[in-house]
């Protein structure tokens, strides 16, 4: 799920660019074409954000969880100024098109790292996935002499 929605993201939006940079897009159906992107590109990121802490041990889960937070928020901090840098004076698209085609490419990476590297987490239990670091192994009977 997580690679199908993040390559399919990156499609739309790449697709998007080119129909936004020739001009076929209105005020309303960019709207409509970035609703339909966000609605997979969400359903993904949401399902990445969770399979990733999963495969934190127990113990240090909501620090893992803060730190990837923290890094999407800074990330998302600097995203005004390079939109705004994108945009420039408003005369040419070509800056918000070569910005999108960026958006898609990294999307789609996202997809094919998840598609080579993801965990297999569906159905299963946390603890199945990461063992807890207090988990203790049963020592070895000793052999009966």
């Amino acid at each position: 799920m997580i690679s199908g929605t993040y390559l399919l993201s990156g499609v739309l939006l790449a697709a998007s660019a080119f129909l936004f940079d020739n001009g076929s897009l209105d005020a309303t159906s960019q709207t409509f074409v970035w609703c339909v992107i966000f609605f997979f590109a969400s359903a993904g990121a949401s399902a990445a954000y969770l399979t990733v802490s999963e495969t934190w041990p127990i113990e240090i889960r909501s620090e893992a969880i803060a730190v990837f937070f923290a890094i999407g928020t800074i990330a998302g901090a600097l995203g005004p100024a390079f939109y705004g840098a994108l945009i420039g004076d408003g005369s040419s698209r070509t800056g918000l098109f070569i910005g999108y085609l960026v958006g898609a490419g990294i999307m789609a990476i996202g997809g094919i790292v998840e598609w080579f590297l993801g965990i297999d987490a569906e159905g299963k239990s946390l603890e199945d996935i990461t063992k807890p670091l207090t988990a203790a192994t049963p020592a070895p009977a000793a052999a009966a002499g």
